[in-house]
């Protein structure tokens, strides 16, 4: 069986399905294939099933790629408040967290029924369950073989996403489909992705596993403050995540524990005010009580501070605010938000997301070399670049 349509979108997550809707709203006849069973499977999974769906100060300075500059176009013509006016308009109720990053009331899938209530206003045709065999170009357009048939079409749109959470169905099919059109890729990474630690380290921070803490956690220039959660494969939470986009094998980060806290005019007042206290209590009142102790344990210094001088409690505190780790790998794709790198944007027009090299074909979401921060970033480049490439194809 052959099918025709004048726009066939590979994928029906975030970006393809704004894509479809922005290319239906044309009166273009728009068909969405996916492989899955359901459409939106990571925007049903993400932010804790609530989906931190944007974020209001998403922009250029919030996305790693090769050309920082080519994402400016896509995301200044489609911005966290145009989405916030189309969820507003299905009635969806919100509210905005730390940062900028703006959820569901409910349920994810309050964004997965609006994006299908969009595509079915813009008679986009869904078809799921569908394995992609085969793509090529033609005289006119493309020929799409899948196990249901095949589709001819002049505009194809790839938002079949990249290799993060392998066990949802992500391949690196967007980056096959790229390199046999001769498209440029930039290397591929796992981000957003808690860190390992080396054995030794590991078992010598065992007795902190599920430990939490406020930190400033920092790779070079780059900083970020957030949770940090310390697990029993390395660590996590929001600020590891993040730095994560920035780390390469081989390089340390540097963790500054309770960032606001004084700890060492602390233990000098705790000292002149009552000597006979133990380190460890002064600090337990600022620290989890398992980090706290393990610090002094670390230092050696597990006494009064009536027993120490200013320069032990000096040593003491600068480790609490450098504490130098390097971490010796990566959970992987299993566990990583996000991958980094994909199609190279050298390749693509940046107002379109058009293959300047194959007319017709266009690559969006995140199977592109642009990838965001940790908190409705990676979001907001879904809808803008699905949105860039609707608006055209």
């Amino acid at each position: 069986m052959t099918q025709t349509a004048d726009v066939v979108i590979l994928g029906a997550g975030a970006a393809g399905m704004m894509a479809a809707i922005r290319a239906g709203q044309r009166g273009r006849r728009v068909l969405l294939l996916d492989h899955a069973k359901a459409p939106g499977e990571k925007i049903r999974i993400s932010g804790g099933g609530r989906c931190n769906f944007t974020n209001i100060h998403a922009g250029p300075k919030n996305y790693l790629s090769a050309n920082p500059h080519f994402a400016k176009s896509a995301l200044a013509r489609f911005t966290p408040q145009d989405f916030l006016e189309m969820v507003e308009a299905h009635n969806i109720g919100w509210h905005e967290k730390t940062l900028g990053q703006l959820f569901c009331n409910d349920s994810a899938k309050d964004i997965i029924r609006m994006l299908l209530e969009e595509m079915k206003a813009a008679n986009v045709k869904l078809q799921l369950q569908t394995e992609i065999t085969s793509v090529a170009k033609t005289f006119d357009g493309f020929r799409v073989d899948t196990s249901q048939g095949t589709v001819t079409c002049p505009s194809l749109i790839i938002a079949t996403g990249g290799k993060s959470i392998p066990k949802m169905g992500a391949t690196g099919f967007a980056y096959k489909i790229a390199e046999q059109f001769g498209l440029a890729l930039v290397e591929t990474r796992p981000g957003l992705v808690p860190l390992t630690l080396e054995p030794t380290l590991l078992n010598e921070l065992a007795p902190l596993a599920g430990v939490a803490v406020d930190a400033l956690v920092s790779h070079g220039k780059t900083t970020f403050r957030e949770a940090l959660l310390l697990t029993h494969r390395g660590l996590s939470g929001p600020s590891i995540l993040q730095i994560s986009s920035y780390w390469r094998e081989g390089d340390s980060i540097t963790l500054a524990l309770e960032p606001d806290m004084d700890f060492l005019q602390t233990l000098k007042s705790a000292k002149r005010d009552n000597g006979r206290q133990a380190v460890q209590t002064v600090l337990a009142q600022h620290l989890p009580k398992r980090l706290a102790q393990y610090w002094v344990e670390r230092a050696g210094v597990d006494r009064p501070l009536a027993d120490m001088s200013d320069k032990a409690l000096a040593a003491l505190t600068e480790g609490l605010h450098r504490w130098m780790l390097k971490p010796a790998g990566s959970e992987g794709y299993r566990t990583a938000e996000v991958t980094l790198g994909g199609v190279d944007t050298n390749g693509l027009e940046s107002k379109t997301m058009q293959a300047k090299s194959v007319p017709g074909l266009y690559f969006i979401g995140e199977a592109v070399d642009v990838t965001g921060w940790l908190g409705g970033y990676n979001f907001q480049w879904a809808w803008a670049s699905g949105h860039a490439a609707g608006l055209v194809a």
